[in-house]
């Protein structure tokens, strides 16, 4: 079956979205593996099953998008683990120096050196395209695009608007290249050059997490669902399976009295997560108030988790508009007493959060494996969704 076909076959669809937030894609890494181990024993526990055989669209933002597209072109989790833990030591290793006179000019740009992430994604998507047949599954990368401040959504639906025509020819676009691009977070990275078609012919895109797409789980669903778009999937708890899944999220624990002292570069830091936090809480609130969600969360004390606000399908308001799961957690010190029967200090608890903070890399994988056990359950993936 072609790839087209799959998109194309009336049958219900399935869609994983994986968020951004630097090293802490680990801790996703830790849901996705029991997820995999969840649905290769639901569909005969064959060795050979991969997640992309299982969802028909996997998308990603920044660190989500590394993923998204190594499960795409057919690696299991625990190759991606493998690849993960390794190229997060090395991307944030060296940090750039702004007293080095050698190291000034590219510090004005960004603080991490992008040779070992560029490397790393050479090394695993080699030369492969957005339009390519190694691409077993519809994929989509979250972009930003910094010249025109668009958010991109890069697909390989061959049916897509800009996929190949006089516009754009996405399909000819590197993977790497579409991927080092999503993760070309602002002050981390310097951005990435792209050949596109238009006036200019190229254009710099930055991180996709600079958008209200860090969380990409609502914008998937609109690409999969909008006219505009070349999926045109149909809506329906039965019809349509939504998988988001989190970087984990820190909790601002400031007194008031502390944040009015906050100085300039204090609410430097502090505003990207806040935003980013804002967005996400704005996609979840937006997928909870559409599905009967078993995972749903508490939004606030106001609204609860919506499950007396449900937006129906016009045939029967008690049945949502899509199936929804979404997998996450506070990295907090109560949480990682309960998932890790450990005490942590509040200066762990923010070495944990830190985006860039390598060290911390294989602990997060395994905070993310055990909140996945208690998580991640096999009724939350209906029969009406096996392959």
């Amino acid at each position: 079956m072609t790839l087209l076909e799959r998109f194309e076959k009336d049958s219900p669809k399935r869609i994983l979205a994986l968020d951004g937030g630097g090293i802490r894609g680990a801790l996703t890494l830790g849901y996705l593996q029991k997820m995999e181990d969840i649905l290769k024993e639901q569909h005969g526990g064959d060795d050979s099953f991969r997640l992309y055989q299982y969802f028909d669209l996997i998308g990603g933002t920044s660190t989500g998008s590394i993923i998204a597209a190594c499960l795409a072109i057919g690696m299991k989790v625990s190759e991606i683990t493998k690849m993960y833990l390794q190229l997060g030591g090395e991307i944030f290793n060296k940090k750039y120096k702004w007293w080095n006179p050698f190291e000034t000019k590219e510090f004005l740009h960004g603080n991490f050196s992008t040779a070992p992430l560029e490397k790393s994604l050479q090394s695993v998507f080699h030369e492969i395209k957005l339009g390519g047949d190694e691409i077993k599954t519809g994929l989509c990368l979250i972009i930003k695009r910094a010249d025109t401040n668009s958010v991109w959504p890069l697909i390989n639906h061959p049916k897509a608007k800009y996929y190949n025509s006089k516009d754009g020819t996405n399909k000819d676009i590197l993977l790497r290249k579409a991927v080092r691009a999503s993760a070309a977070a602002p002050t981390y990275f310097v951005p990435e050059i792209i050949e596109v078609g238009g006036g200019l012919h190229e254009a710099a895109f930055v991180d996709g997490g600079v958008s209200m797409a860090n969380n990409p789980a609502l914008q998937l669903l609109m690409i999969a669902t909008l006219k505009g778009f070349p999926f045109n999937w149909p809506l329906g708890e039965d019809k349509l399976l939504l998988v988001s899944v989190g970087t984990g999220m820190g909790r601002l624990n400031k007194l008031p009295k502390q944040i009015s002292q906050n100085n300039l570069l204090d609410w430097a830091k502090q505003i990207p997560d806040m935003l980013m936090q804002d967005a996400s809480w704005q996609n979840q609130l937006m997928l909870q108030w559409l599905s009967n969600s078993p995972t749903a969360w508490e939004i606030d004390g106001e609204i609860g988790n919506l499950s007396n606000d449900l937006i129906g399908t016009n045939e029967d308001k008690k049945k949502g508009m899509l199936s929804y799961l979404r997998y996450n957690m506070w990295i907090d010190a109560p949480n990682l007493k309960k998932y890790m029967n450990t005490d942590y200090s509040q200066e762990q608890v923010d070495g944990l959060t830190e985006m860039s903070n390598a060290e911390n890399r294989n602990i997060l994988f395994d905070i993310g494996s055990s909140a996945a056990k208690d998580q991640v359950k096999e009724a939350h993936f209906p029969i009406a969704f096996k392959i």
